[in-house]
């Protein structure tokens, strides 16, 4: 059985999980990281030495980097489904992947950690408020690119709505103003509604 380190409350977590359940593979959780603790120990650092979560055991495969567990898991499971056999249309979904990666998620953590993580009174709300406003502008670059598509690859859910999913769930569960992106909302709408997505995506931020 798939065995997948981490809390729950990690966004890179939620991806492996939500992949495992949208591929209906059979896994278990255990908790690791944050007030577990767990990620320093030696027995951990095996798996990761960068003391991060998620990791996944798959038998006797060990794989750390969420959005490269996705990918795993999509080619093990779904070739030629959620994840693309067709070259171009493959890496079109990569790029989407690592773009969440490196760049609206890396737009998007202060705004989260400061309103969801950091108390009230030791808020940098000067650094929020520009993470809002650079995050609000890199929806506006997926809303574009959402328009005439259904999902992210185009008619048929993919490995690349996986990590966007996730990050738009955070941005949409943040008590700020955001700029309407009809593109954007129309395709988390259809996401919240997978049988697979539950948990994830109806989950309140903490």
């Amino acid at each position: 059985m798939l065995l997948i380190w981490g809390r729950l409350t990690s966004i890179n977590v939620k991806k492996a999980v939500w992949a495992a359940q949208e591929l209906g593979i059979p896994f278990e959780r255990r908790d690791a990281g944050g007030a577990y603790g767990i990620v320093g120990t030696p027995e951990f650092k095996k798996l990761n030495p960068n003391s991060l979560i998620p990791v996944i055991e798959d038998g006797g495969f060990v794989l750390y980097e969420s959005n490269t567990i996705v990918r795993y898991l999509c080619a093990k499971h779904s070739l030629g489904k959620l994840y693309p056999e067709e070259l171009t249309a493959r890496f079109d979904a990569e790029r989407w992947m690592d773009w969440q990666q490196t760049t609206l998620n890396r737009a998007s953590r202060d705004i989260f950690w400061q309103l969801i993580r950091v108390k009230p009174e030791e808020r940098d709300m000067a650094a929020a408020e520009r993470s809002r406003t650079a995050t609000d502008a890199l929806f506006a670059q997926l809303d574009a690119h959402l328009s005439g598509r259904e999902f992210v690859s185009g008619s048929q859910f993919g490995m690349a709505d996986i990590p966007l999913g996730v990050e738009a769930h955070r941005w949409y569960g943040l008590p700020i103003e955001r700029t309407p992106r009809p593109h954007v909302e129309h395709w988390f709408k259809a996401l919240r509604e997978r049988p697979a997505a539950r948990g994830i995506l109806d989950m309140a931020l903490s």
